[in-house]
């Protein structure tokens, strides 16, 4: 039998998706300062900022303030952060310690490798997720305190839930789903299948991170141009390789100055005015989509279908995440789940909430993973940092 539960119950209702509006609404209580809403905050384009922006530390730290007054007087003084990505989450760890003391643990799951850990700058990258007792080892040699003056920072997609190296690909089947059938549905009779998959699978890589932004509302929608024969493929690829073409702002001014059908001037308007306006997801119609593959793909398997199948198909909370925050739940620290996971792919549009479908936190899941209860029997730590 699979133990089962949520994000809920191990975080509750303080997290936030990519528009950094906390899902708890007692930090909107009028009790509590007010918090600006997050096209304030200060991103590029004039939009909510990214994790890797400089504005996207101090909203989170403005909102974890909240969070910490509603349960202490005391004002955090450090922080910790699980993250699975060493770009985005390690220049998130390393704008917040612009701010406040802070430890990071990066993990991603490579079990063809030895157990390798690197430690960089308060930062552990490892290619194990139980590497997560180390990290908890490496604090209290460094003495960093485990109270009410610390927070920490839980990325959830593909960490919390997902981990990974071990069960992204679950995550990112539901995405690729999410635009295959997005595709289709505008396309109808017009969709090529073979043609999708190999615009799709030769832009979803590094070299076009430049390009897409690896943005996958971005992605979406030039798979949905190129299959609707708006731009040719060859001919975007000689464009990108020539650099006539760098990036996406450029590819969808130069399909508004193309004829495009009735089938899809709809989906062009939409994602054209919110990225004219500076919105991270213009494509919402595709999120919506990749909300319902997601929320498909959790608890879906009976429990005789084996972990390795789980793993493969299913996407399920990390177990070594869990165990690690509930041990410094109980040590006093304040939980916060962060991701920029679009809100449009992570909670129920109205309709689906009225049938009871729930935010991605909230939904029920299989929990999978190594256990490593033995971080209750860590020493204390004899000196403190940051406090």
């Amino acid at each position: 039998m699979f133990e089962r539960g949520t994000i809920h119950d191990i975080l509750g209702d303080l997290v936030v998706y990519r528009n950094l509006e906390p899902a708890d609404e007692r930090l909107r209580s009028p009790q509590l300062p007010p918090l600006p809403p997050p096209q304030s905050w200060g991103g590029k384009r004039g939009g909510v900022p990214r994790k890797a922006e400089p504005a996207y530390a101090q909203a989170v730290l403005r909102i974890l303030g909240q969070a910490q007054a509603l349960r202490s007087d005391q004002r955090l003084q450090r922080l910790i952060y699980i993250g699975d990505t060493a770009m985005n989450d390690g220049q998130a760890i390393r704008n917040l310690g612009q701010h406040l003391p802070v430890y990071g643990f990066i993990g991603h799951e490579r079990l063809e490798e030895s157990k390798r850990i690197e430690i960089e700058d308060g930062i552990m990258l490892a290619n194990r997720w139980a590497a997560l007792v180390d990290f908890v080892h490496f604090l209290q040699g460094e003495g960093f305190a485990f109270d009410e003056a610390t927070a920490v920072l839980v990325d959830l997609d593909k960490t919390a839930f997902g981990a990974r190296g071990r069960n992204s690909q679950a995550i990112d089947a539901a995405r690729v789903e999410a635009v295959r059938r997005t595709v289709e549905e505008v396309l109808g009779a017009n969709f090529n299948e073979a043609e999708f998959r190999v615009a799709y699978d030769e832009l979803n890589q590094p070299p076009y991170h430049p390009f897409t932004a690896d943005n996958q509302d971005y992605l979406a929608y030039i798979c949905l141009m190129v299959g609707g024969g708006v731009y040719d493929f060859s001919q975007l690829l000689t464009d990108l390789e020539a650099r006539r073409l760098s990036s996406f702002a450029q590819f969808v001014e130069a399909c508004a100055e193309r004829p495009i059908g009735d089938e899809l001037a709809p989906v062009h308007r939409e994602v054209y005015t919110n990225f004219r306006r500076g919105d991270p997801t213009p494509f919402k119609s595709f999120r919506y989509r990749e909300y319902e593959e997601t929320v498909r793909r959790m608890d879906c398997l009976p429990d005789d279908a084996g972990e390795e199948k789980v793993l493969a198909e299913e996407i399920v909370i990390t177990r070594e995440v869990a165990e690690v925050c509930r041990f410094l739940k109980g040590k006093g620290v304040l939980l916060f789940g962060l991701t920029d996971k679009p809100d449009e792919s992570s909670t129920p549009r109205p309709e689906l909430a009225q049938k009871g479908y729930l935010p991605l936190h909230r939904v029920t899941m299989k929990v999978v993973g190594n256990s490593i209860l033995r971080v209750e029997a860590c020493p204390e730590p004899s000196r403190r940092v940051g406090s």
